[in-house]
């Protein structure tokens, strides 16, 4: 059977059960909602507001299809601070998952097969979409159980699209990750949220001492706390101090603000600063 994004088919030295295509990123979304017929959204449990697709979940559920939110990289945080701090019964169905400590795979497994039961399909279609570095990747290997999904830190990783046979019937939809269209432009705050969450790559960031700035300003005394370093809650002072620690000097014995910034933030995207 045809379809938007290609039936999985044998390929030159590719697994028989992978399908890559190119398109725009748009168009591979849009694909993807219309073909899928239960769409999992990785959030990261750190930021998972931020990291939510608001539009996308809209035509999600206007199309009628089944949406589970994967609440990724839950080693990083504490769950059950999290249950009792924020509202979550909108997010349903849900879980925490971690590939790190291997949490979750058989959980995720059991829903999809609860939903697909559902659906009373003889070929069901999972779409995994998310923004960037969300841990997509990591997820789909450990749903499937063996390497199919290339993984890397590097935000948007992966290209294209890969359509992925996990079982007689079952086909999975993996797609690049995706900021909003309304997000790739803007103003300072939107970009720095990007660099925050991890979607835009630590050493690409730019005004990193910017992007440090709110972070101290959502998450007071975390940074401080990490690095030992009581800057008052300045991030100027923060950056000058550690830059001095590290011994990140330009010409003339001057702090490299740019560089020190961007190690706080490198530190922060690999989840080594705890919140």
């Amino acid at each position: 059977m045809q379809n938007k994004l290609g039936k999985a088919k044998k390929t030159r030295g590719k697994s028989p059960h992978t399908h890559r295509h190119r398109r725009k990123v748009p168009s591979i979304v849009d694909a993807l909602v219309d073909e899928a017929d239960i769409v999992i959204e990785v959030l990261d449990a750190r930021f998972i507001d931020k990291t939510r697709n608001h539009k996308l979940e809209e035509r999600v559920k206007m199309k009628g299809k089944v949406l589970i939110y994967v609440f990724n990289k839950s080693d990083l945080v504490d769950i059950e601070k999290i249950k009792m701090e924020k509202d979550l019964s909108d997010l349903k169905p849900s879980l925490f998952f971690s590939t790190v400590r291997r949490k979750g795979s058989a959980t995720l497994r059991n829903l999809i097969k609860v939903e697909a039961k559902r659906l009373k399909k003889d070929d069901i279609n999972l779409g995994v979409v998310g923004y960037p570095n969300t841990g997509k990747s990591s997820l789909i290997n450990s749903l499937v159980g063996r390497s199919v999904s290339r993984t890397s830190s590097e935000a948007g990783f992966t290209k294209g699209i890969q359509k992925v046979k996990i079982s007689d019937g079952v086909y999975l939809i993996d797609t690049p990750g995706v900021i909003p269209v309304e997000e790739r432009f803007g103003v300072n705050k939107k970009l720095a949220k990007h660099s925050k969450i991890g979607a835009v790559t630590w050493y690409r960031a730019s005004e990193p001492d910017m992007i440090i700035f709110e972070i101290m300003k959502e998450y007071p005394g975390i940074l401080e706390g990490h690095y030992g370093i009581d800057s008052e809650g300045d991030p100027e002072i923060l950056i000058e101090r550690l830059g001095q620690k590290l011994k990140y000097f330009k010409k003339g014995g001057v702090v490299d603000e740019g560089r020190t910034a961007k190690q706080i933030l490198r530190a922060w995207q690999e989840g080594k600063i705890k919140l």
